[in-house]
């Protein structure tokens, strides 16, 4: 990933890991690296279009094409980045958790335990992690790390991870039944020893007055 000269690629893709969100880095093994651990990243291609080299970079990095990717800004401040790039165009993405381990070279960090980086790329997590919980009512980011089905256990459980707080139960689902987010199927799973809970989809509607995405309410102490 050296010799950057203009402009890069900087891709924070992130995924469940238990009731925790993790990062992926990629172990900078070049000979004038500062830090060990970078974000996967590229030095853009004045050939090939911005999304399709982030699209790109992103499989290479995690082994798998991200479920939900979005251009998250761009960052040409004086901070220090791993290959020298003057600007750079971050993504972010999330990916559902796999059993398997990631490509070598690659690692997956708790969000809240990251690793040293370079100033640029301190920022650039930071500001795509924020961007992630704000995007949360305008982009169906929760839903692309779950199945076709789910029940809403399992959606609450998503966005509780996402946010990073633990949300009211009937709340959640009046809200989310305001928004016109999902459908309930035919369909029902058992959930240990209580009676089976529904299935839902994600089917969106349009809604009524233009209202923004769901607003839930955290819980109380």
């Amino acid at each position: 990933m050296r010799g950057a000269s203009g402009n890069s690629i900087d891709i924070v893709l992130c995924t469940p890991r238990g009731r925790k969100l993790a990062v992926l880095f990629v172990r900078d093994d070049g000979k004038h690296a500062r830090e060990k651990w970078c974000l996967p990243w590229s030095p853009a291609n004045e050939d090939e279009p911005l999304d399709l080299t982030a699209t790109r970079v992103a499989q290479r990095a995690a082994g798998s094409r991200a479920a939900w990717l979005s251009q998250a800004g761009a960052f040409a401040d004086a901070k220090r980045h791993p290959g020298g790039a003057a600007l750079s165009v971050a993504y972010l993405g999330v990916t559902p958790h796999r059993d398997d381990p990631p490509p070598p070279r690659t690692k997956w960090f708790d969000a809240d335990d990251l690793p040293s980086l370079a100033p640029r790329h301190r920022i650039i997590v930071d500001a795509a992690l924020a961007q992630l919980r704000e995007r949360m009512d305008r982009a169906p980011v929760a839903f692309r790390l779950l199945g076709a089905t789910f029940t809403l256990s399992d959606l609450q459980a998503v966005y509780e991870l996402l946010l990073g707080r633990r949300l009211h139960k009937a709340s959640f689902r009046r809200s989310l039944t305001a928004a016109f987010l999902v459908e309930p199927t035919d369909e029902w799973r058992s959930e240990g020893r209580g009676r089976p809970a529904q299935l839902f989809r994600y089917a969106p509607r349009k809604r009524r007055g233009g209202r923004g995405g769901p607003r839930f309410d955290v819980l109380g102490a």
